[in-house]
């Protein structure tokens, strides 16, 4: 393991922002992890585990404890079945199962960050999400002080939230199991309706493979969610906000709002999201409550192609990012009566 101290954390997080960990650990192996983890814990030493960084905002301040970087490496396919260890870039194992003709996860192409965290989010995006395809996950139980396998049902999956969120300080991602498709070259059946319309084909059509990746790649470079050194519009964390489920009688309302503030015609998006539930969408929100792409003045502002991702346009600190992120929260809150809940995890940080 290598080990270092006062170690900078911006550079390990998409949005390169927050100050640096007392102690930073880089573990390459399961059973560095393990140890790495232990040794915190009997140590009563603060533990931060980070990945690919792509869903994490830390304080200015930084990390007054143990900041352990899995960096693990493991990519294994036996038919359809696929394992990846924790540390493997995210991004890259999809285009691998693509390459393989494997249908199940190409929709969830150009996200970043690492396999670990795929569970612990719920990973979505363009119709698809992790736990349709995830059968285990393999964690070090901190509380148990052993490795467990729990099952896609033990991971307790719904939006953007899992046991493992629910619970942040109990498990630690070593390895995902997933059962992807064999569809003869093709793809799962398209089930966005942007992604429909881009690859031309109706919501239920399959594809090839490959199209399906570079169609939504496409999308995701065109909002600025593929990240470019060069290019600060993806110094972000992608989208910054979830998308708000609201029972009936909470839409009822905000739908009445949405007539008072915009007109009689105006009509909200709208998604099934179980019984008595919709999900309407934090981009629409925002935008229309006044913070257009591009909003803001200083160093953290909207990007110029996605309402829903904050970025650090260079030179921004995390209270400059924070700081934005509440005057859209207070500014939706103030429009539409609806609190928008950050998707990132904040260290030492908070709205």
């Amino acid at each position: 393991m290598q080990e270092l101290h006062d170690a900078p954390l911006a550079p390990l997080t998409t949005f390169r922002l927050g100050g640096p960990a007392a102690r930073l650990i880089t573990a390459t192996t399961d059973a560095e992890v393990v140890a790495a983890v232990r040794e915190a814990d009997d140590a009563g030493t603060p533990l931060l585990l980070i990945g690919g960084g792509s869903n994490l905002v830390i304080g200015d301040k930084g990390f007054a404890g143990t900041a352990l970087r899995i960096a693990t490496k493991g990519f294994s396919l036996d038919g359809t079945r696929l394992e990846l260890a924790a540390g493997e870039v995210w991004t890259d194992a999809v285009a691998r199962t693509v390459e393989a003709g494997l249908a199940g996860i190409e929709c969830l192409a150009g996200i970043p960050g690492s396999a670990g965290a795929t569970p612990i989010q719920n990973v979505g995006a363009y119709g698809q999400e992790v736990s349709s395809t995830i059968t285990e996950v393999i964690a070090y139980d901190r509380i148990a002080r052993e490795t467990v396998t729990l099952t896609n049902a033990e991971c307790a999956f719904s939006y953007r939230h899992s046991r493992f969120k629910a619970e942040p300080d109990r498990h630690v991602v070593l390895r995902v199991r997933f059962e992807l498709e064999d569809a003869r070259g093709l793809s799962a059946p398209v089930k966005y309706a942007e992604t429909a319309r881009a690859l031309g084909v109706e919501p239920g059509d399959r594809v090839a493979l490959g199209d399906a990746r570079e169609t939504v790649l496409k999308l995701r470079a065109g909002k600025g969610m593929v990240l470019d050194p060069e290019d600060h519009d993806t110094w972000s964390a992608g989208s910054f906000f979830t998308n708000p489920i609201l029972a009936d009688e909470a839409f009822a309302a905000f739908h009445a709002r949405v007539k008072e503030r915009l007109g009689a015609d105006a009509v909200p998006p709208a998604y099934p999201a179980g019984e008595g539930h919709t999900k309407t969408s934090a981009a629409w929100l925002i935008d229309k409550s006044g913070f257009t792409k591009g909003y803001g003045t200083g160093p953290a502002r909207i990007s110029t192609k996605h309402t829903l991702a904050l970025t650090n346009r260079g030179g921004a600190t995390t209270e400059d990012l924070l700081a934005l992120a509440r005057e859209v929260v207070a500014g939706v809150h103030d429009a539409f009566g609806i609190t928008l809940v950050n998707e990132p995890v904040t260290v030492n940080a908070s709205l």
